[in-house]
């Protein structure tokens, strides 16, 4: 007998339409049952005074119903009005039943659980979990820490704790196998699963929080080690179902990317040479590339990108670079048709905002292979996009696209059997142990260097009270030193609520009180014609200050650029941050960043600004970013499931990552059934993510 076989139909109390609701859940079989595993517990093993009741949070109470009735104000409401010897409480249900009401009679017991609150100073609970008691002398306790689950629309937490039940009664170890090697689980001195997984489920009485959530407790090592290990097998797995593809086989090239570089008027780092060396190796290889190259803002991954392209175009293939928005694509073909050109190499640019006549032209030149080089968004992988013979893709900013973006790119390479390579490019710092998990399917490089002359930029924190000495430096810096500046605001419209400048208020704000400047405005409602317009006066020197909202965050590139003020900058993740200030200190001069910020800060706030004045480090601040918010957050997937671990954590449990990576091989390699029951235990219909 073993779990995985047996449906939740056959479990009491799951019908044709819970089996539906369950599902969504991704519990389908008796095993799923046992990996939807608890997030928190309640402590339902004593009852509280409500003179000791705390808001926020949950508590059991027992108390005696003296009095109920309908109030009808914006809702219709059911307030009960009980108490027990230290003082009273209401609970509150906004959806209730005739029979729900009639149980709420006066002097009787009620054994309530839920989270308190304070309503006009008096504690409530809304919507408690309520239990009638007959004999208040001997209310029915539980002896033990009650589990709670995610649940979805039709399916609450005690459907879960009987289904959780049904299941525990049939664990055994025959019934669950055990998929770690025995080396594993004796190096680790791991206990039994089955035994870790009855310990989460239904804890031991006298257990307590602090040792049920203990990340070194051995059950919880025992099933995050475990957790790690399949999330690990999945993306080592999409990587070698990608590998085992053919790809067009590129000999290194001996022309272009040395005159390239011979026209450049910098050398190329050690650092961009590496990782030139790592890609051209990888296209020298009759299977796909599939390499991420991380860099700080301004290593230089724009160049390095090129040099792989002319490895492609010099043996007679095409390259297609995707940026996530028509300002960064437009920059990059500005960057690649100057570099080209004098090549003799045609580029072919194509967005959504091209006029029907210049369209059919890039589509022509795309299509019979004229173009060597296409720049675009997502509009390069539409139907009517055909290209010749596409080798290379360049994906920049790659967590902006979905799978399907990038796949529906990758078909259209596909040519006699074979696929494109794929050149990933990001300049949002990824942690290490992010790399080891999220990224496990791709090969990484990274830029660690910056070009020479870089200096670092000097970064203020000041609040918003110090504005007119800030614009004061503001003048200064563009009028006496002959630089520009960037000013940054969150919002484009007045939002009281969120107290943030908006760009149009504060434009007009600067322009008055720096009449001798020019100053404009750039946001994402604009047309894209009308941004990037502006962009270009920017660029040129004809603007002084450029207010903007967070737009520029990627891709703008204008050396003289030398200050930037960021409106409310405690409104913004550390990464979000860390990108925009990298617009700035990209010449040779002086480069500061001042950072306004609302009070009072939150100890959060407080800790990201603190880490962006101390450090321009984009690995560090990535780190402490990760930290902070978490990998969901950190890498955008929160709403898809990706990262959203049931026990591990990728920072606290990161001392594993070596290990599980060098198990994952050998499983796949030895035990490739065990790897995959392991997929499914886990994951159970999510590793279609890890492509995201």
């Amino acid at each position: 007998m073993d779990l995985a076989d047996f449906h939740v139909a056959e479990l009491a109390g799951v019908g044709p339409a819970t089996v539906d609701k369950l599902a969504r859940l991704g519990i389908e079989t008796w095993q799923d049952v046992l990996f939807h595993l608890p997030f928190r517990y309640e402590d339902r093993t004593r009852i509280t005074p409500i003179s000791q009741l705390q808001p926020g949070v949950a508590a059991q109470v027992l108390v005696q119903v003296e009095h109920s009735g309908i109030r009808f104000g914006k809702r219709r409401t059911l307030i009960c009005r009980a108490s027990d010897a230290s003082g009273a409480i209401d609970l509150r249900f906004f959806y209730f039943s005739k029979a729900q009401q009639n149980r709420l009679q006066k002097g009787t017991w009620l054994l309530c659980f839920g989270e308190v609150a304070l309503v006009a100073g008096i504690a409530s609970i809304v919507h408690p979990e309520t239990q009638i008691v007959n004999d208040p002398s001997r209310p029915p306790l539980s002896d033990r820490l009650s589990p709670v689950y995610p649940v979805t629309e039709g399916v609450k937490q005690p459907l879960l704790r009987k289904l959780t039940e049904q299941v525990l009664a049939r664990l055994q170890s025959d019934t669950l196998p055990e998929l770690l090697p025995a080396a594993i689980r004796k190096d680790y001195q791991l206990e039994p699963l089955a035994s870790a997984l009855q310990f989460v489920h239904r804890p031991p009485a006298g257990i307590g929080l602090t040792t049920l959530l203990d990340p070194e407790h051995p059950a919880r090592q025992r099933l995050a080690l475990e957790e790690l290990l399949a999330f690990q097998l999945a993306m080592q797995r999409l990587r070698r179902q990608f590998v085992r593809e053919d790809a067009p086989r590129i000999a290194p090239a001996q022309q272009l990317p040395a005159q390239l570089a011979a026209q450049l008027p910098f050398q190329l780092t050690a650092a961009q040479q590496r990782v030139i060396a790592d890609i051209a190796r990888d296209l020298d290889a009759p299977h796909p590339m599939l390499r991420l190259v991380q860099g700080d803002v301004g290593s230089g991954k724009t160049l390095v990108a090129a040099m792989a392209a002319l490895q492609v175009i010099e043996q007679g293939y095409q390259v297609a670079l995707m940026a996530p928005t028509e300002i960064l694509a437009e920059q990059h073909w500005n960057n690649f048709s100057d570099w080209f050109s004098e090549l003799g190499l045609e580029c072919a640019f194509l967005v959504s905002k091209l006029k029907a006549a210049e369209r059919r032209e890039m589509l022509h030149a795309i299509e019979s292979g004229a173009a060597a080089m296409v720049i675009g968004t997502h509009a390069l992988f539409q139907e009517s996009v055909n290209f010749a013979k596409l080798a290379l893709i360049i994906v920049d900013e790659q967590h902006r696209f979905g799978v399907h973006q990038r796949l529906a790119l990758k078909e259209k390479g596909g040519q006699e059997g074979r696929v494109p390579h794929q050149l990933i490019m990001t300049a949002t710092p990824i942690p290490r142990t992010l790399t080891m998990t999220a990224y496990a399917d791709l090969a990484t490089s990274i830029i660690d260097e910056l070009p020479p002359g870089r200096k670092p930029i000097q970064t203020l924190v000041l609040p918003d009270s110090r504005r007119e000495q800030v614009i004061a430096r503001v003048e200064h810096a563009c009028r006496r030193d002959n630089g520009q500046a960037y000013w940054v605001c969150t919002l484009i419209d007045e939002s009281e609520e969120l107290q943030a400048q908006a760009a149009q208020a504060t434009a007009e704000q600067l322009t008055l009180a720096m009449p001798n400047l020019s100053v404009a405005l750039v946001h994402g409602r604009m047309k894209p014609a009308d941004k990037q317009a502006v962009m270009e006066l920017f660029s040129r020197g004809k603007i002084d200050v450029l207010v903007a909202t967070t737009v520029i965050e990627v891709g703008v590139d204008v050396p003289n650029a030398n200050l930037m003020v960021i409106e409310n900058s405690e409104r913004l993740g550390l990464a979000q941050l860390h990108q925009l200030r990298g617009r700035v200190g990209r010449g040779g001069r002086d480069s500061h960043c001042v950072l306004l910020y609302q009070s009072p800060l939150s100890k959060t706030g407080q800790q990201r600004l603190e880490i962006m004045r101390a450090t321009t480090d984009g690995f560090k601040i990535a780190e402490k970013d990760l930290e902070i918010r978490g990998p969901g957050e950190v890498l955008g997937t929160r709403q898809t499931g990706l990262m959203q671990f049931k026990v591990a954590d990728i920072m606290r449990d990161s001392v594993l990552l070596p290990k599980v990576q060098q198990v994952a091989t050998a499983l796949l390699e030895q035990q490739p059934q065990n790897a995959e029951q392991l997929i499914e235990r886990w994951l159970s219909g999510r590793e279609e993510y890890a492509q995201v």
